[in-house]
Formats: C-alpha cells, sequence, structure tokens
C-alpha cells in the first residue's frame, strides 16, 4: 500500500496535468470563437455564388453547360474512374476520436478503389498514411491550423490544374463536420465533378431568365466562377474540420478534468484516512508509553 509520501506525489503530478487540460480547454475555446466568426464572416458571399451558378444553370441551354465540371458530360463507367481524395486531419492528437473517425473513411475508400490518388492535410494523416506505406501525392503543409481562403485556394488551384488535365476523373474532401457544439461527424464530400441537381433553385428564380446573356458563352463563365465555387467548399470544409477539431479538444480536455477532479477526490480521501491512521497510531503509542512508564514506577 502506498505511504502518505507517494500519495501526495500522486495528487501533485494529477493536480499539474488538471492545469494543462485546464488551459487547453480555454485555448481551444478561443480558437473555436474565432473559426466560427470567419465561417460566419464568409457564408453570405458563397451563398451568393451558390445562386449566380443555379441562375446560370437555370437559364443557359442544356448543352452549353455540358462540359468538364459536371457530371452530365462524365461517360466513364464507375470502375474505371481516378479518384482523388483529399483527407483533412489535425497537426496533433488530445481531441478525442477526430482524427480516428477521418482517417477510416479514408482507409476504407482507399481499399474499395484501385486507382485513387492520395493529399494530406494534417500531421497526424501524413504520419499514418506513411507509416502504412500508401503512396501520397501531396501534402499541404501548415494549413490546418490556419484556414484561409488563401490556402484554399491554393489548394483548390492543385486539384483543378490535375482534374482539367485529365489526370483525376472525380475529386473528394474528407473532412469532419461540425453539427452542433456537442456533435461532430467525418464526412466524404464530392468536389468534382459537380451535379446540377446539388444546386437548388429557389422559388425566385425557377421561372426561367430569358434577358441573361453569356459572353462568349456558358461555359466561360463557368471556367470562372467553379474554381471560386469550389475555393469556397474546400475553405468551408478546413473551417468546419477546424471547429471540430477545437471542439473535440474542448471535450477531451473537459474529461480530463472532470477524471482528475474524481482521481483527486479519491486521493484525498485515502490521504486523510492515512493521515488519520498514522495520527491514531502515534496517539496509541504515547498512551501505551504513558501507561507502561506510569506501571514501572508504581
Amino acid at each position: 500500500m502506498a505511504n502518505t509520501r507517494e500519495i501526495q506525489g500522486r495528487i501533485k503530478s494529477i493536480n499539474d496535468t488538471k492545469k494543462i487540460t485546464n488551459a487547453m480547454y480555454l485555448i481551444s475555446s478561443s480558437k473555436l470563437k474565432k473559426a466560427k466568426k470567419h465561417l460566419a464572416d464568409t457564408e453570405p458571399y458563397f451563398f451568393t455564388l451558390q445562386s449566380v451558378i443555379a441562375r446560370i444553370l437555370n437559364s443557359a441551354d442544356s448543352e452549353e453547360t455540358k462540359q468538364k465540371y459536371f457530371e452530365e458530360g462524365m461517360t466513364k463507367p464507375e470502375a474505371e474512374r481516378r479518384k482523388g481524395y483529399i483527407v483533412v486531419t489535425a497537426d496533433k492528437g488530445l481531441a478525442g476520436a477526430y482524427n480516428h473517425n477521418v482517417i477510416k473513411i479514408a482507409q476504407e475508400q482507399l481499399e474499395q478503389h484501385d486507382n485513387t490518388r492520395l493529399y494530406i492535410i494534417g500531421q497526424v494523416g501524413l504520419h499514418y498514411f506513411q507509416n502504412k506505406s500508401t503512396g501520397i501525392d501531396h501534402d499541404f503543409k501548415y494549413t490546418i491550423q490556419n484556414p484561409t481562403l488563401s490556402r484554399a485556394r491554393h489548394i483548390a488551384e492543385t486539384l483543378l490544374d490535375i482534374y482539367v488535365r485529365d489526370e483525376l476523373d472525380e475529386v473528394y474532401i474528407i473532412y469532419t463536420k461540425m453539427i452542433n457544439s456537442l456533435t461532430s461527424e467525418a464526412e466524404l464530400l464530392k468536389l468534382l465533378p459537380l451535379k446540377k441537381g446539388d444546386f437548388d433553385l429557389t422559388p425566385d428564380i425557377q421561372e426561367k431568365e430569358d434577358d441573361f446573356k453569356f459572353l462568349p458563352s456558358a461555359n466561360s463563365v463557368f471556367e470562372t466562377i467553379v474554381p471560386n465555387w469550389i475555393s469556397g467548399l474546400i475553405y468551408g470544409a478546413l473551417v468546419e474540420a477546424y471547429c471540430s477539431e477545437q471542439n473535440s479538444r474542448m471535450m477531451a480536455m473537459q474529461a480530463s478534468t472532470d477524471n482528475a477532479n474524481e482521481m483527486l477526490r479519491e486521493l484525498n480521501i485515502i490521504f486523510n484516512r492515512m493521515r488519520q491512521a498514522a495520527i491514531t497510531q502515534e496517539i496509541t503509542e504515547v498512551i501505551g508509553g504513558a501507561k507502561a512508564q506510569k506501571k514501572k514506577k508504581g
């Protein structure tokens, strides 16, 4: 059984760890609030962009929109399609099952399809696939800890260039979507090719716009607007993933702090019992010694 000095050492160690977990909780809380604000600030632009694409699809002739960015122009069989996966993980752990859930989906996709390419964002995913000896086509360094629109554009340009050169038929991003403050869910989102059905027409643009004119063509307009849309999707996924990471870390650190408090409570009870037992033993010895001395004098 541990003595009082060992118990005190354990209490000090747990208190030190508790300070760290509590500090990490506060840091993640601050980062989460900041990331949410960035996402809220950019959402109106991309919602408007989605509406514009929907208007163009509704106004242009169907033949004008049968081009490389849309699935309607895809003729290659499903089994022969080359697929690229952007995998978004964190740069570090201590975030519960956050990284595991994303990597699990990525691993399943790689096992299901033979002709794939892997693009990594985040050090956890990079180290995992390197240890598995899985071929990594590109590693976007220093992106996940500070998701910005410029970094999202860089990723979009890299993937669009590969897609336009006909080296990939489909592009996906695997990230963690934040459902609410308590729930996050790993998700597989298809970036390319686009589906016209994804751009739902709101009631105010249901009727065909006869006064729309595309110069030089609707396809030329898509050449400009689609890359911006893909950048928006990637940026949204990066911020969602970053929010989910901070939220998962907050929950993990809160659980760790709660466990530390419970352990401290139990250890303090054990320490107090041992101290009381030691005091009782000392009192008993003093009384016993006094009685022995009294008998000796008698």
